[in-house]
C-alpha cells in the first residue's frame, strides 16, 4: 500500500507540473512572437549610400510630376521660368533633370520673353545653371519681328544672364537664314554674338 501511495503522489506531482511546463513555453513563445513584431516595425538603419546602392546609380531621389520653376534677380525681378512633364531630383549631385523643358527668360525691359524648348535639361541648383538638349529652340519676339534660333544643346548661365552654346547654330526671320558654329547671347542687353563660319542667306525686302 505505501509503494501505490508514493507512485500516486509522483503521479499526480507530475501532472501537477506539466500544465507549468506548458504555460512557461507558451509564455516564451509570445514574448518572442512580440519581440519580433515589435522589431519589424522599425525601419532598418541604412545610410544614405547603402539606400543609393540598393535604389540604383540611375534612380532618382524624388520627382515631381508637371513641376514648375520660377528663379528671380536680387531686386525681385522674374528672370526665367520653366516647366517640364517630369523633374526628378538627384541630391547627392544636386542635380534636377527634366523631360521636355519649356522656359520662359525675361530680360529687365517688357519687350517680352525668350522662349526655350528641348528634348531634354539639366539644372544644376548650385551654380544655376540650365543645360538644354535635344532640338533645341528659341524663338524671340522683339515688336512685329521674329527670330527663331535651333541648335542641338544650350546652355543658360541664370547667374550671369547669358545663353550659349559651341554647337552649330540656325537662326531664322523674316529676311533669311544665319548659320554659324557656336554663339553667345546675353539677355538684359539683347545682344547675340556668332563665334564662327558665320553663313547667311537673305531675300531683299521690295
Amino acid at each position: 500500500m505505501a509503494g501505490n501511495t508514493k507512485n500516486s503522489r509522483l503521479s499526480a506531482l507530475a501532472l501537477a507540473n506539466r500544465p507549468r511546463l506548458r504555460m512557461l513555453a507558451l509564455v516564451a513563445t509570445l514574448a518572442g512572437t512580440v519581440y519580433l513584431l515589435w522589431h519589424s516595425n522599425e525601419p532598418p538603419a541604412t545610410s544614405y549610400s547603402d539606400a543609393k546602392q540598393l535604389r540604383g546609380e540611375a534612380e532618382p531621389d524624388s520627382f515631381v510630376v508637371n513641376g514648375s520653376y520660377t528663379s528671380y534677380d536680387e531686386t525681385g525681378h522674374r528672370k526665367i521660368v520653366f516647366t517640364s512633364p517630369r523633374i526628378e531630383q538627384f541630391e547627392e549631385d544636386d542635380l534636377a533633370t527634366m523631360v521636355s523643358p519649356s522656359a520662359k527668360l525675361y530680360s529687365k525691359t517688357d519687350d517680352g520673353p525668350w522662349d526655350l524648348d528641348a528634348q531634354q535639361g539639366r539644372l544644376r541648383q548650385g551654380d544655376d545653371m540650365l543645360h538644354l538638349s535635344g532640338n533645341v529652340r528659341v524663338v524671340r519676339n522683339i515688336g512685329d519681328r521674329k527670330a527663331t534660333l535651333v541648335t542641338e544643346s544650350l546652355t543658360l548661365d541664370n547667374n550671369q544672364g547669358i545663353v550659349f552654346t559651341d554647337d552649330p547654330v540656325e537662326i531664322t526671320d523674316q529676311v533669311g537664314i544665319t548659320r554659324a558654329k557656336g554663339m553667345k547671347a546675353w539677355i538684359d542687353e539683347r545682344i547675340l554674338e556668332l563665334n564662327s563660319q558665320v553663313k547667311g542667306r537673305y531675300e531683299t525686302v521690295k
